[in-house]
């Protein structure tokens, strides 16, 4: 078979809505049911609500976990009108950020290797193991997972779905679109640090 990736030259918002359309088309062809989406402030959630809203698809959105910044930045506002349409908003832990917890340097290895395909690699890699580690996605479940790199989307996977406990039964079926040329941790700090200011 052969399938077209899209690869983003900029890392910029303003990709979602190309993101978007992508993903829309694969869903149609492969008549999958629920997409996973990373949303920090909520923007990217309303985005996609309204840009899906008469498909029949399920969001599962995934935000921060609570202290992961010092105030989380997601409305409750929004979680209560997602959940009211029959979508999915679902706080977890971050599995890549339990170094401080574990006392192991293997999570921050693994989202850096990850992180040399995307930064939304690696976030769509932890949010379909959160999601399902909630009980939102079931083992091979194939799913739609869209992420990106500071704000909006740029990268979309075509995953099957599996916990934290069962890594190896994860797997990428299709890579819709990603940055052509990703940013290391680093350089992902210091574009974080201007887009909060």
């Amino acid at each position: 078979m052969e399938s077209q990736v899209v690869y983003f030259k900029e890392i910029n918002p303003d990709n979602t809505q190309e993101v978007f359309q992508l993903v829309k088309e694969r869903l149609k062809a492969l008549k999958i049911k629920k997409l996973v989406v990373a949303s920090t402030t909520g923007e990217t959630a309303e985005n996609a609500r309204q840009f899906f809203k008469n498909e029949e698809v399920k969001l599962i959105v995934v935000p921060h976990q609570f202290g992961f910044r010092e105030h989380n930045a997601f409305p409750p506002e929004l979680v209560k009108s997602l959940r009211d349409e029959g979508h999915e908003v679902h706080f977890s832990t971050m599995l890549f950020h339990t170094e401080k917890l574990y006392h192991t340097e293997t999570p921050t290895l693994m989202a850096d290797l990850l992180r040399c395909f995307s930064q939304g690699v690696k976030v769509c890699f932890e949010i379909v193991m959160m999601a399902s580690d909630g009980g939102l996605l079931q083992a091979g479940e194939r799913v739609i997972v869209m992420a990106g790199t500071g704000r909006g989307a740029d990268t979309a996977l075509v995953m099957q779905a599996s916990g934290s406990r069962n890594l190896k039964q994860l797997r990428v079926n299709e890579m819709l679109c990603k940055p052509l040329n990703p940013l290391n941790i680093d350089e992902l700090k210091e574009q974080w640090e201007k887009v909060s200011h």
